[in-house]
């Protein structure tokens, strides 16, 4: 397999924010990307880097990406990687390219002294969820996200607190 994995560069990011746009018409999300590639690279790669991407290849074409963040476990009292969007295009899905990012992630916890390595999954995606547990992970059905955003973000900032 000529599949090459490394972290994205200030340069990939127009090719990283085409999988984003990818990633959400699997996800029939579409309507949800609001962001640019502008934001994108100031966001990885500007003077506070908010997450980081790891760049699949295969080829020498971009076929996937990985895109994560640190998070803290306060029981752990260790950091961890929270894996924002995996995603693979599908004509390049099934061929070890999923497993080896996990694995480049894991890797990376494990150099970072990480406690653990999470991400979420649509309830629908059941091809994932197979893969994910297939590779080690639990899927814990008692937690559930809570999101805040947009207009509702904005009235929450600005409650009294009194």
């Amino acid at each position: 397999m000529d599949l090459t994995l490394r972290f994205a560069e200030p340069a990939d990011c127009s090719v990283l924010f085409d999988l984003i746009e990818q990633l959400a018409e699997y996800e029939k999300l579409s309507h949800a990307v609001t962001g640019n590639v502008q934001a994108l690279k100031e966001h990885l790669f500007g003077s506070r880097k908010y997450a980081e991407a790891v760049l699949a290849e295969y080829g020498g074409q971009a076929v996937g990406f990985a895109l994560f963040f640190h998070n803290y476990s306060t029981f752990l009292t260790k950091p961890g990687i929270y894996l924002e969007d995996l995603f693979i295009i599908p004509e390049f899905r099934r061929q070890g390219i999923g497993k080896a990012i996990l694995i480049k992630l894991a890797q990376i916890a494990i150099e970072r002294d990480c406690g653990r390595l999470e991400w979420s999954v649509l309830d629908w995606n059941e091809p994932a969820k197979t893969f994910y547990r297939s590779m080690g992970a639990d899927i814990l059905d008692e937690w559930q996200i809570c999101r805040v955003t947009e207009g509702a973000l904005s009235q929450l900032a600005a409650k009294n607190n009194g």
